[in-house]
């Protein structure tokens, strides 16, 4: 016997008609998805990442297909935050939660982002992109340290009353300690996974198949581990927490949400299927019928571990 379900959650303050929201990057700034599907269908999206400057990026190749996922180095390429406001954000439907994706160098430059951006007609909420290099710490991810991370999130958090998400690095020892810091400097929730690091060989040419050489490893082969990340952090923090990775169908939404997830985006999926995250909606809200949910919110944290056999 199924049941009527009500597919509404809360994410960090943030109402969801339903728990399916489209990951940055891979969705555009979403109009471009309007003539497939209305877009209110689904939760809301993350919309491209946005820096002060309209970007570039990397010199292609910048992306290449690998068993079971894909492999990116865009660099980020984006219109820039000013741009943003005033040609992309106008053209998404009232109503739909929108989340802009902030990425930067230096703290600064992420707090300014943030600054902009606050206060803008339909946004809802914003996701701060930790898996970018910090050029005065050499390079590394600002995700990648604690204490760096800390910062971030602290002055980020000073620079707008929005909800803010953190993404984190999977390229990390230990996700609890990075979930506990955003926590503590007052983020309203965790987005994870972003990309692992990876690489892959071109054998006809002996060169790698991106140009930039290491790009982000994305989709389906990514599951397991973004499975790991999520269970692991929402174990750690009380703040919601938004799974991301590999993300095909309902069911693999379904494992996210068992796994503490209170919601999900769903990214390299769009590249394959543009109507991929309203098929997992749909998915979520059948598996929640199929097995006697009244609520989606019901299903969130509901992983039950085998007893110790010691």
């Amino acid at each position: 016997m199924t049941v009527a379900v009500d597919t509404e959650v809360n994410l960090g303050g943030i109402t969801l008609r339903n728990p399916v929201l489209t990951a940055s990057g891979t969705f555009g700034y979403g109009s471009e998805f309007a003539p497939f599907f209305a877009l209110d269908r689904i939760g809301g999206i993350v919309a491209k990442s946005l820096t002060l400057e309209p970007r570039s990026g990397n010199l292609p190749p910048r992306i290449a297909e690998t068993p079971a996922g894909m492999l990116n180095a865009i660099g980020l390429e984006n219109v820039g935050v000013d741009a943003f406001l005033a040609e992309k954000l106008p053209l998404l439907p009232e109503g739909l939660p929108v989340l802009a994706s902030v990425f930067e160098t230096d703290i600064d430059r992420y707090a300014e982002v943030c600054k902009r951006l606050s206060g803008a007609p339909k946004l809802a909420g914003l996701e701060i992109n930790a898996s970018c290099p910090h050029v005065k710490s050499g390079g590394i991810e600002f995700g990648q340290r604690v204490e760096l991370l800390a910062r971030l999130v602290r002055e980020t958090r000073r620079a707008s009353s929005l909800p803010l998400f953190i993404k984190l690095s999977p390229n990390v020892t230990d996700i609890r300690e990075m979930a506990r810091a955003c926590e503590a400097e007052g983020a309203d929730g965790i987005s994870l996974i972003n990309t692992l690091q990876a690489l892959d060989v071109d054998l006809a040419t002996r060169r790698p198949a991106l140009r930039n050489g290491l790009g982000g490893l994305s989709g389906p082969a990514i599951r397991p581990v973004a499975l790991r990340m999520v269970w692991q952090a929402s174990q750690a923090v009380k703040i919601p927490v938004c799974g991301i990775g590999g993300i095909m169908t309902g069911e693999d939404a379904v494992k996210f949400l068992v796994c503490g997830a209170t919601a999900v985006q769903v990214g390299t999926a769009n590249y394959l299927n543009p109507m991929a995250a309203v098929e997992v909606a749909d998915g979520i809200e059948r598996y929640a019928a199929a097995h006697g949910f009244a609520r989606v919110s019901e299903l969130v944290g509901t992983l039950r571990p085998y007893a110790s056999s010691r």
